[in-house]
């Protein structure tokens, strides 16, 4: 083994406990640097850069940067109990405000515990910045039990990765990981602190310039060409796709899309799962793209143009016998807008070149209150007649979410957030997210049981923080998505894929969950009851669980 020598680390003093993160260090009690370390050096570096938010799941590694955030007070650190809650949070949060929170996750293996959420969060371009304590740098060669190669484990869901290697790189690679985040539509940036760096003594760093958000979009877009052949497409369908305020599925876009829909009698569709939608009173009322490759292929095998607004060409979820993977030829595609970048501007200027006529805002009927025994369509119309105005709805899990999707047109206003990597645990940890970046709005998370349970740690950040969200649990106590996939072919449900698919022995109690983590919860078998528990927890300023027996 090669020789080396343990630096000395400077001292530290008793400080008093001033923040949530700090108390994770040393037995609970805060303390802080008496110098400019590392740590300062990069969490300034982030600050500079607008980076305020943090969620955290640290360990060892990472106490000299826990012991850094006293010194910034308007960083606000968001402790989790696991690292996948960490991730999903940083993808809800970036999804709604379009800039980087960073996550604070331990070693190799802590960083692998958050990749599920990576992949979500990759898959909507959502802007990262991952922070991952490593061992000293002088003890890395002795492979110590939790040692990894933490670059292999970043690159499949980073689009940038560094490791530092100096007190001197630090504060360029705290600006540049916040750059990278936004480049190319939104990724995650991935930055690797050996835990040496992060206690090292050095100079306070001048403030890096403000980086600019990547907003270019590297594609070969005419309108002109756009034009013609819009012009000369017979039957035209228009796939849109989800992202920011000025996506596909922003509401700049969809009025304007609707305006070329109504001049040249197209259909049009949202992506199946869109990483943010706006939906509800004043927008059209575009259906989503069908799941199954089956229905998916009525919509456009007959198209002779697929028009795709800041949305990908359209594949099937896997791989089914007789259908093709990719749903639409190359030669029947035109690409308006790439996904993550700015969409509206472009289909607003199309609509013009076509003489489109202005926006009728359309009046979508509510659905009647319903009564008795909940159903999927029942918790749909409720929730819909319900929703608070500029809601945000985290939707995981097939049970509820088309059902009140197909209803949700006549809600008012509000913005949806979907499972866009397939990757399941994320409804929860995005709606903490989406309440800690957006506090004036109230955060619904519609969900399953099943996927719930993947990150059922999140509750207890959620009654930490008080934050402002509303869990419905639609509980079948089933895997129903995966009943559904056996069950497509015609073939009865086999006696071991029902006991493999069941969540039924023993039955999970959501309410006694909940509490246990702090989140006052009920329970509802009615529509009436449900409507009640709804209204109830709309009017609080906390968290709140409602159980949905079905």
């Amino acid at each position: 083994m090669p020789q080396t020598s343990q630096p000395q680390r400077p001292g530290w003093s008793v400080q008093p406990r001033r923040s949530a993160c700090a108390a994770l260090a040393a037995g609970g009690k805060g303390r802080e640097m008496t110098r400019y370390t590392g740590a300062h050096a990069l969490w300034a570096g982030l600050l500079d850069q607008g980076v305020d938010t943090c969620f955290a799941n640290p360990g060892t590694t990472e106490l000299d940067l826990v012991r850094g955030l006293e010194s910034f007070p308007k960083l606000r650190c968001v402790v989790a109990l696991q690292e996948n809650v960490c991730t999903g949070a940083a993808d809800g949060y970036g999804r709604m405000l379009g800039r980087p929170a960073s996550t604070l996750l331990h070693l190799g293996p802590g960083f692998a515990n958050g990749i599920a959420n990576l992949h979500n969060a990759r898959r909507a371009r959502t802007p990262i910045v991952n922070i991952i304590g490593d061992h000293t740098s002088w003890h890395l060669p002795y492979d110590a039990p939790l040692s990894s190669d933490i670059e292999s484990l970043a690159h499949p869901v980073s689009g940038w990765v560094h490791r530092i290697t100096g007190t001197a790189d630090i504060a360029a690679a705290a600006a540049e990981s916040v750059r990278q985040s936004t480049a190319a539509g939104g990724q995650g940036s991935t930055l690797i602190f050996p835990a040496d760096f992060q206690y090292a003594d050095m100079a306070e760093a001048s403030p890096a310039a403000a980086t600019e958000k990547d907003t270019g979009q590297a594609d070969d877009y005419r309108a002109d060409q756009a034009l013609a052949r819009l012009q000369g497409a017979q039957r035209v369908v228009f796939l849109l796709g989800g992202g920011g305020e000025e996506s596909g599925l922003g509401a700049r876009a969809q009025r304007a899309v609707a305006r070329i829909a109504a001049h040249i009698g197209c259909s049009v569709y949202a992506e199946t799962f869109p990483a943010r939608a706006e939906r509800g009173q004043g927008l059209p009322s575009f259906d989503r793209l069908p799941y199954f490759p089956e229905p998916a292929r009525k919509v456009l095998d007959d198209a002779d143009l697929v028009v795709l607004v800041g949305a990908l060409p359209p594949i099937t979820y896997f791989g089914y016998v007789g259908h093709p993977s990719a749903l639409v030829a190359p030669e029947r595609l035109l690409t308006i807008s790439l996904p993550g970048r700015p969409a509206a501007g472009r289909v607003e200027q199309l609509a013009d070149a076509l003489g489109a006529p202005a926006y009728v805002t359309p009046q979508h009927a509510l659905p009647p209150l319903p009564e008795g025994e909940l159903t999927p369509q029942k918790i749909a119309a409720v929730l819909a007649r319900e929703l608070p105005e500029r809601a945000i709805v985290s939707v995981e899990g097939g049970t509820c979410g088309y059902p009140f999707y197909a209803v949700s047109d006549a809600a008012r206003p509000h913005t949806v957030l979907t499972n866009t990597g397939g990757a399941i645990g994320q409804g929860l940890p995005v709606a903490l997210g989406a309440a800690v970046a957006c506090p004036d709005r109230t955060v619904v998370g519609l969900l399953s049981d099943g996927s719930t349970q993947y990150t059922i740690q999140t509750l207890w950040s959620l009654a930490h923080e008080n934050a402002r969200v509303v869990v419905l649990i639609a509980a079948n106590h089933q895997y129903a998505i995966l009943r559904n996939e056996l069950r497509r072919d015609g073939a009865p449900l086999g006696e071991r894929a029902a006991q493999m698919t069941a969540l039924d022995h023993p039955r999970i109690d959501w309410v006694g969950l909940a509490q246990s983590y702090g989140v006052p919860a009920s329970r509802a078998e009615t529509a009436q009851q449900l409507q009640q528990q709804l209204q109830a927890a709309f009017a609080g300023t906390g968290p709140a669980l409602i159980e949905m027996a079905l």
